[in-house]
């Protein structure tokens, strides 16, 4: 019997070797016909730990490797574009505070040497 292959996002990568990947799917509701959306949540064994947060990833079935993890990873498909803004605001803070430090020792310095009196 051939392997599943499965296309999904790593929405979680926090656990050392393991990936949580979610795979989107459509449904139409059997009653109503109102188009539902659903997400699939697979747990896939990345040996490398190559994929991160945000990657699009192509995954297989496979043996079971723990209590949730039935899948690995075959392939990054694309790399996640998606920027920390936090860690980006906090950087630019560091930056900020380290120039007013530079400019206020170079006016210190130069209003000592100013002074003749």
């Amino acid at each position: 019997m051939p392997k599943r292959v499965e296309f999904g996002t790593v929405t979680s990568a926090a656990s050392s070797k393991t990936r949580r990947v979610e795979i989107p799917r459509v449904v139409r509701h059997p009653k109503y016909g109102k188009i539902l959306h659903r997400r699939t949540v697979c747990h896939v064994h990345d040996e490398k730990e190559e994929s991160g947060l945000g990657d699009k990833v192509e995954i297989v079935e496979c043996r079971p490797k723990s209590r949730l993890k039935r899948w690995e990873l075959v392939r990054i498909i694309a790399k996640s574009t998606a920027v920390d803004i936090s860690s980006l605001r906090s950087g630019a803070r560091a930056t900020a505070l380290k120039e007013s430090a530079a400019r206020k020792e170079e006016a210190v310095a130069t209003g000592s040497e100013g002074k003749t009196s």
